[in-house]
């Protein structure tokens, strides 16, 4: 679904009134369409077995659990699904009363090679009655964005449900459509608290745990680098001075600044390219451990471990490169008589 642009909030007793509501919505501009739902669209909630289909294996252990979600006209539109076969529900075909859509993960759970058409049986609980598949759209990763989406099944209703959803018009800012909506609201059902909620951020919510560690991540690296280019710098320092007679000589001899710069700094570059070589393996093993966490994920490229080791490299060079440099241009007289 698409959560850019879209506003949920839960719906108030319309009393007869979501109809007039909607119509006032759109003729604003602001507002391309709404539905209703029994849930908010970033939780998976209503999760019921005891279906039956053609092909279902008798006395089934254990009995397939989907998550059912029962929606007004105009839902697949305003959350933007995406329909891999079939159609949505139409206020054209009368019976779609009796029609419901699977996600991909309930098609691939009956096991029906084309499912469009097929009829799955409530339980009977729910009244035991026939249900047309008229459509399939792609999973929707609703509730954790870290786990396997749940194969769902959506009803079609028309009674007052628990959540409104609004699309918001594109061409029109949040700040100018929020006002006009919060009107109609006063306007056609005073009673109602316009207490609307972003989908989108509703669903970054999710993410807020591993944004946290990415950040104590980023300052603990950002301080373990100041720590070793410190470290590096005073190395450098210590072995430029230690080898001042050296670099006299060399450069009485001839050597220019850049031969003595690349040998003072060699040595560095090999324990740089040594850490590479240990850290990479190590790195790889635990990012793809960690990331097996996840259902839908990342693929870990080359290219990652190339940049931090050249950046690595980069970082060294600038570090020891200063005190390197400083004793390359040193007066080897100087140097020498103090020697």
């Amino acid at each position: 679904y698409n959560r850019s642009g879209l506003i949920s909030l839960r719906s108030p007793d319309y009393s007869g009134k979501y109809q007039v509501l909607r119509e006032e919505l759109k003729k604003t501009g602001a507002v391309t369409e709404t539905a209703q739902a029994d849930y908010p669209l970033t939780t998976t909630k209503g999760n019921n077995s005891g279906f039956g289909w053609r092909g279902k294996a008798p006395h089934m252990e254990p009995d397939p659990t989907f998550n059912t979600i029962h929606v007004t006209h105009d839902y697949g539109k305003t959350t933007g699904l995406e329909f891999i076969s079939g159609r949505d529900f139409s206020r054209a075909y009368g019976t779609d009363k009796n029609g419901i859509l699977l996600n991909e993960s309930a098609a691939k759970l009956i096991g029906l090679k084309n499912p469009v058409g097929e009829v799955l049986r409530s339980p009977e609980w729910m009244g035991g009655e026939n249900y047309q598949v008229l459509g399939v759209v792609k999973d929707m990763v609703k509730d954790s964005p870290f786990g396997s989406t749940v194969p769902s099944i959506i009803f079609l209703s028309e009674n007052n449900m628990g959540w409104l959803f609004i699309r918001l018009n594109p061409a029109v800012s949040a700040s100018q459509a929020l006002p006009r909506i919060e009107n109609v609201f006063k306007r056609v059902v005073p009673s109602a608290d316009f207490a609307y909620r972003f989908a989108d951020a509703e669903y970054d919510l999710k993410f807020a745990a591993e944004e946290r560690v990415g950040k104590l991540a980023a300052v603990f690296a950002a301080l373990t680098i100041l720590i070793s280019c410190l470290g590096l710098f005073g190395l450098a320092a210590f072995t430029a001075e230690q080898r001042t007679k050296e670099i006299g000589i060399r450069k009485v001899l001839g050597a220019s600044v850049v031969n003595l710069w690349g040998l003072l700094s060699k040595d560095f570059v090999y324990l740089v390219l040594l850490a590479f070589l240990i850290a990479t393996p190590l790195a790889y093993y635990f990012l793809s451990g960690w990331l097996q966490n996840f259902q839908y994920r990342i693929g870990i490229s080359w290219w990652i471990f190339a940049a931090a080791g050249l950046s690595a490299l980069l970082i060294t060079l600038l570090t020891v490169s200063f005190q390197s440099i400083r004793a390359a241009l040193t007066n080897p007289v100087k140097s020498l008589r103090n020697e």
